[in-house]
């Protein structure tokens, strides 16, 4: 018995992680958005920006990940691929 081309013998493809990526990224900017809300409000300015900038970062995955797993729906016709979609 032969298998098909490119598949692996550990079993079937890996799903798309997408919605932990979209968890993670949500969970960097609450950390980030709060510590730098502390860090200005204990007049560590400069860290308050660095932590500021990846809460912005943070947010922008987030969007991405959300973007992508709209384009994934579209082009599957609405295919749910957990809880969360």
């Amino acid at each position: 018995m032969t298998r098909p081309r490119g598949d692996l013998p550990f079993g079937p493809p890996a799903h798309s992680a997408l919605n932990l990526r979209l968890a993670l990224a949500l969970f960097g900017f609450v950390v980030a958005g709060g510590a730098a809300v502390a860090g200005f409000l204990l007049g560590r300015v400069l860290g308050g920006f660095v932590l500021a900038a990846i809460a912005v970062v943070a947010l922008g995955n987030a969007a991405w990940v959300q973007h992508r797993r709209r384009q994934r729906s579209r082009a599957e016709g609405g295919r749910h691929h957990s809880l969360f979609e």
